[in-house]
């Protein structure tokens, strides 16, 4: 038996148990829980879709512009508003890649800075171009020398010199390569941009001033003996041979001059001023007029003049000039280079018989008081024919940098085990 006694909420369609008909227009006010569901479960979805949509987005952006917080972390910050305006105005290609090494930069305000140059006077000036200018100073809280380069942001390359020291600075680890101490990147006292590198001071100062004393009005009380210069060079090759081998995407510096190479308290060169450089990024075909490349007249690959794209060769032919002026100490420019007459064509004309007169008379030759004819045909005559095979005009009959070093390396070794060079 049923009982349904006390229960006035229950009702029927059809007259049965005594129950009371229901009412129709109780029940159309209440809607099914598959109808319901039906409505809901779209609207979820779609919640879903729009919050995967935004943290794929959000990871991209990430991708694009790194954030940092370690050195280099700062100089990753300043490439990631280079990547920005990059984006923005499409004139400069970046590479961002942040570095991991967990170091600290010191830091230096510009206050800092204002003081260790003493107000950038004309004393404290190393050198100057129309992107910048490098002072030597010494902070408050350091006792050592630093060399500071001052970027000059109102002329149109100053950005970019910047930007593109900074990726490379990031970017690289040798031995032969200047990396800096610390940056400043403010306001000066005007309230306009100011970006500085702060760089260890290089006591002996650069390759330039030592083949060229009497141009930058120093006294030669010390000249550079044959040792010391197939040791340079072998230096700047070997770094050379890392930026264009060993890095991805591949460097270019573009501006490889003797001004370009710093020697330390030991007589080891250091590749410097990368504000020319240019990364080959894979696929990238950079072709560009003679101004925009850069670079100084004598050590400019010729095939820049017909426009063609820039390369590692471009960097092997700057090399070789830098190789025969290390032998001869002459500039490219120098005054007897008239009518065609260029430092790799005249060496041509001295090789291999008279390369013995085209050496640098300022050379010390200590080195081989033993046979000089030995002398010069064990190292001289390779070092030349070196420095001619790396300033062919044919850009593909240029030995690459790797090949170059090599060679370099084995016959520094040698030299250095046969005389101890000092």
């Amino acid at each position: 038996m049923v009982v349904l006694d006390g229960n006035r909420m229950l009702c029927a369609r059809v007259s049965m148990l005594g129950l009371p008909i229901c009412d129709d227009t109780q029940t159309k006010n209440h809607v099914p829980l598959l109808r319901i569901i039906m409505i809901i479960t779209p609207l979820i979805a779609a919640v879903l879709l729009l919050y995967l949509v935004v943290t794929v987005w959000k990871r991209r952006a990430q991708l694009t512009f790194p954030r940092c917080n370690k050195i280099p972390g700062v100089l990753c910050k300043v490439a990631n508003r280079k990547k920005r305006e990059a984006v923005a105005n499409q004139k400069i290609r970046e590479v961002v890649a942040c570095s991991n090494h967990k170091e600290t930069l010191k830091k230096i305000s510009y206050g800092d800075i204002l003081t260790a140059t003493n107000w950038f006077s004309s004393v404290h000036t190393i050198s100057s171009t129309c992107t910048g200018s490098v002072y030597v100073g010494r902070f408050k809280s350091d006792r050592s020398l630093v060399a500071i380069k001052v970027f000059n942001l109102n002329e149109p390359g100053g950005y970019g010199s910047y930007f593109t020291e900074c990726e490379v600075l990031r970017s690289t680890r040798h031995r032969n390569i200047m990396r800096p101490m610390t940056l400043c990147s403010t306001l000066d006292s005007k309230n306009h941009e100011f970006k500085a590198l702060v760089f260890k001071f290089m006591v002996d100062g650069s390759l330039d001033r030592w083949l060229h004393s009497e141009q930058h009005n120093v006294i030669p009380d010390r000249v550079l003996s044959f040792g010391q210069r197939i040791c340079i060079a072998t230096d700047v090759a070997s770094a050379l041979d890392y930026v264009h081998n060993q890095l991805t995407p591949p460097l270019i510096h573009c501006d490889l001059k003797p001004h370009n190479v710093l020697l330390d308290d030991n007589m080891t060169a250091r590749l410097s001023d990368f504000g020319s450089a240019k990364f080959l990024l894979p696929g990238q075909v950079i072709r560009k007029s003679l101004v925009d490349v850069g670079g100084t007249i004598g050590y400019i690959a010729p095939e820049y003049g017909l426009g063609c794209k820039i390369s590692a060769g471009a960097d092997v032919y700057s090399f070789g000039v830098l190789l025969l002026e290390l032998l001869t100490g002459k500039r490219p420019t120098d005054d007897m280079f008239v009518d065609g007459l260029t430092l790799p064509i005249f060496s041509e004309s001295m090789f291999p018989d008279l390369v013995a007169e085209m050496l640098d008379p300022h050379m010390a030759h200590e080195e081989h008081q033993g046979c000089v004819e030995a002398w010069m045909q064990r190292y001289v005559v390779p070092l030349v024919a070196l420095g001619l095979s790396c300033t062919v005009e044919s850009l593909k009959d240029r030995p690459g940098m790797k090949d170059v070093c090599a060679k370099l390396s084995a016959l520094r070794d040698d030299f250095l085990e046969r005389h101890h060079d000092d």
